[in-house]
């Protein structure tokens, strides 16, 4: 009889010890579900070699030549330490922009050579170079060695088709400056590009959201040529009244905009603003709390602007529709599905 511990070889050679049993090679492969071919097979292999030669070996060797060159690997292993928060996706699109040309899934295979597949794994690998090597850690190595764990949000598919198409808003409380007071922040992202607007103040009220608006948002796509014909927001006091009594309400209708409203009980269908605050607290103000001291709201505007600039324009994104690009390059060619449709109309 044949004893092993080993789980991946005990149903072979469980098939060797059942004929030997039953004294019957035929009846032994009826019941196990196998070929003669393969008892005999299993059965060479042990009298050659014994039981563990029963281990499946892969009879595929590996073709060393699709795989990528050494620098573009280092370049890979160095970015996922750098950045462990970073995605296939994303690690793909930055190293490209710095030269280096790997897909999304040629990333995921050297990570899994270098068992780097996971935020955890790669996290692991950050906080061993910091042990071995005593090095600083950037801003962002330490927002990622901080992050916890959270569930991402549920965000329901949402119609856009052209950029100004769709727009969501939303509030994010950023906490309370000391001698400021709490500070709100109104969030408006184009659903299309994803391009974000965001503004700070000291109330939540009609008035701020219709600020923003009339600030940011509407001078932006009035200069890009592009109508903003809905937009989409939760159920709060700040966005929903009646109309000839509410700021924000009155605003959307002077400038005939559409307002849409999230289901009851349901703000995760204003998922892409869940998104981008999300992305916001980690990326920004987690990493600018820890650097500043802010003693005015003017201060970390000035530097929320800085950052949204760097968003817009230079931050790969890795929505439906940006697929790797910036929003901004996504707004500047989805300009051109709006002309289409425009001509179309007229």
């Amino acid at each position: 009889m044949l004893h092993t511990s080993n789980p991946i070889i005990k149903h072979k050679a469980g098939l060797l010890n059942l004929a030997e049993e039953l004294g019957n090679v035929s009846k032994a492969c009826k019941v196990m579900g196998v070929s003669r071919d393969t008892f005999y097979r299993y059965q060479e292999l042990v009298e050659e070699g014994g039981v563990d030669s029963l281990i499946n070996r892969s009879r595929r060797t590996p073709n060393l030549k699709n795989r990528v060159d050494e620098q573009t690997e280092q370049a890979v292993i160095a970015h996922a330490i750098e950045f462990p928060a970073h995605g296939q996706a994303r690690t793909s699109n930055e190293l490209r922009k710095a030269g280096v040309f790997v897909s999304g899934s040629g990333v995921r295979s050297i990570w899994l050579r270098h068992n780097l597949e996971n935020f955890k794994k790669r996290l692991a690998a950050l906080e061993a170079k910091v042990e071995s090597e005593g090095i600083i850690l950037t801003d962002e190595q330490v927002a990622a060695l901080e992050k916890k764990k959270q569930d991402d949000e549920a965000c329901g598919e949402i119609e856009t088709h052209h950029p100004g198409y769709l727009g969501s808003q939303d509030t994010f409380y950023v906490g309370n400056l000391k001698g400021v007071g709490r500070i709100y922040q109104q969030t408006f992202v184009d659903t299309y590009s994803k391009i974000a607007f965001a503004k700070l103040y000291t109330t939540k009220t009609p008035i701020t959201s219709a600020d923003i608006l009339n600030d940011r948002v509407l001078p932006f796509f009035e200069a890009q040529e592009l109508p903003m014909l809905r937009i989409l927001t939760d159920r709060g006091t700040e966005y929903c009244g009646k109309v000839e009594q509410h700021d924000y309400q009155l605003y959307l209708a002077i400038n005939d905009i559409d307002h849409t409203k999230t289901k009851a009980r349901h703000p995760q269908t204003n998922g892409i603003c869940e998104r981008f605050h999300k992305t916001i607290l980690n990326e920004f103000y987690q990493v600018t709390f820890r650097k500043k001291l802010y003693d005015s709201l003017e201060a970390l505007q000035k530097d929320l602007d800085e950052w949204l600039e760097y968003y817009n324009n230079g931050r790969t994104h890795q929505g439906k529709m940006c697929c790797g690009r910036t929003p901004m390059e996504t707004l500047t060619d989805g300009k051109q599905i709006w002309a289409e449709k425009n001509l179309a109309q007229s």
